[in-house]
């Protein structure tokens, strides 16, 4: 199991552009996919509704928690696009 702490650094949080591709992402991987907000309530990391449920804002703490057979390149993959802003840090 891989288990990193992120922050959301992009301006609009985690909505549905971005939540739709950290869903793009995750889809491309057969690892469970789980994310936590600083609040306890966790999300199925390949589906656009639950994540948007999380309610992350800019500046929330999740937790990326990551188990099965490619779960080191899923890590790295969502890691790489959470800690980039979505790629939306030049939209601000």
């Amino acid at each position: 199991m891989q288990n990193i702490k992120l922050t959301i650094i992009n301006p609009l949080g985690l909505h549905a552009r971005a939540a739709s591709k950290l869903v793009s992402t995750a889809t491309n991987f057969a690892s469970d996919i789980r994310i936590k907000n600083d609040q306890g309530v966790e999300a199925d990391g390949k589906r656009i509704m639950s994540l948007l449920l999380l309610g992350a804002a800019a500046g929330t703490t999740i937790d990326l928690c990551i188990e099965g057979e490619d779960e080191i390149p899923a890590m790295a993959a969502l890691t790489k696009l959470i800690e980039a802003g979505f790629d939306e840090m030049d939209d601000a």
